[in-house]
């Protein structure tokens, strides 16, 4: 935690203070990064595409609120022969997360909701969920029990709740409140707070409660309290008649060519779903990870609190083995770098990140003041440690000069 905040005060005696993000490609000299470095990324992008391990990708990063790269490379789809844009809508599957925990960080600056309030304070189904022991490795006497505290908010943010990853039983639930209510049938697999396991179930959870407190659905809230203020004009859970022809086509490349595939995020479900269901431009994901950055502001508006990005940008599960790579600990919604083990992409200690099933990827360096987003559509192969996404890192990271 020491660290974390020596970070925090460093960048904040040095970084810029300017809010304003303009989306026009800036000089990268003006902020201490070499033009011929970062002209690299589009290339090495495009030797992806032809090796045949992606269609196409879309790439911004920005430094000390510049944007100082913005390219796309390949086609958006294959059998058309469609190029891919920059304005190329995706699937952003788990970076629908952090915008999650946005909302419900939102309720807690107005002190509607607090972290440490049960689940079923708010879902009362929830109340008396019990554990089952056989999972939590107790040996054989399996008959499930109470556990010592209830699930609460942060540890469904943290993904400590021991909620399974997902609830699914019966035909497709027609509301967020009915997914949810059926999570309570749901039996913990570890005490809360003990142990980390990836729970869609909980993020949905958060958004069920964002509808309950603001009396609005989460959609609409997420559209008038986030987007609607960050100018993510290109953000939501389905996508209109008039943009389908952006709308980048999903691929599994496992079988040596390209199989069209039908999504299981993002694929116009009625229902907003808080874990994974966004869809969005690589532009509009910059725009938030830029309010991210700058502590909860973009362009002169406030969205969040300083105190709240702080908050979901440290990481809050100690020693626990809390994400997809090496070194990483859970903030809310983002993995934080807390040791060597997660630089393996130049990232700096404190770096939040997060990424997406369809090989979405976004990050914050706090200590460069780097912010970074790109954008596929492939199913197999996690973006987390992908290829294309350790490369956009590690060049955008090393043409950084001063």
């Amino acid at each position: 935690m020491k660290s974390t905040a020596l970070l925090l005060v460093t960048c904040a005696l040095t970084c810029p203070a300017a809010d304003h993000f303009d989306t026009t490609v800036t000089d990268p000299a003006a902020v201490g990064m070499n033009p011929a470095v970062l002209a690299q990324i589009p290339g090495r992008m495009k030797e992806f595409v032809a090796a045949g391990t992606i269609s196409g990708v879309v790439t911004a990063l920005a430094r000390h609120g510049k944007l100082v790269e913005f390219s796309a490379v390949g086609l958006r789809d294959i059998e058309s022969n469609s190029p891919m844009q920059k304005d190329s809508l995706f699937r952003i599957a788990s970076l629908t997360k952090p915008i999650t925990c946005a909302a419900i960080m939102l309720l807690v600056d107005q002190g509607r909701v607090s972290l440490v309030d049960p689940v079923e304070k708010y879902l009362p189904e929830y109340k008396g969920i019990k554990m089952n022991p056989c999972r939590a490795g107790a040996g054989a006497h399996c008959a499930p029990v109470a556990p010592h505290r209830s699930p609460n908010l942060e540890d469904l943010m943290t993904h400590t709740s021991g909620l399974p990853s997902s609830y699914d039983d019966g035909p497709p639930p027609k509301t967020l409140a009915e997914l949810v209510t059926r999570g309570a049938g749901s039996e913990l697999l570890f005490e809360p707070g003990t142990s980390w396991n990836y729970s869609n179930l909980g993020i949905d959870i958060l958004g069920r409660i964002v509808e309950i407190v603001s009396h609005q659905p989460f959609d609409d809230f997420l559209r008038d309290r986030i987007f609607s203020p960050l100018g993510m004009n290109d953000t939501s859970f389905a996508v209109p008649p008039e943009k389908r022809a952006r709308l980048a086509t999903l691929y599994n490349f496992s079988s040596g060519k390209p199989q069209r595939i039908e999504p299981a995020w993002g694929s116009g479900s009625s229902i907003p779903e808080p874990a994974g269901g966004i869809i969005s431009t690589a532009g509009d994901m910059l725009r938030f990870n830029e309010m991210m950055r700058n502590k909860g502001t973009l362009d002169g508006k406030r969205v969040l609190s300083p105190a709240a990005v702080e908050l979901m940008t440290i990481s809050h599960t100690g020693d626990l083995e809390a994400g997809w790579v090496p070194g990483v600990g859970h903030g809310f919604g983002y993995e934080v770098v807390r040791e060597v083990r997660g630089m393996f992409r130049y990232n700096s200690i404190g770096t939040f990140v997060k990424g997406g099933a369809y090989r979405t990827y976004e990050f914050v360096d706090p200590t460069r003041d780097l912010v970074g987003v790109i954008m596929m559509q492939r199913s197999n192969g996690g973006a987390d440690a992908s290829d294309e996404a350790n490369a956009f890192i590690a060049i955008g990271t090393a043409a950084i000069e001063r």
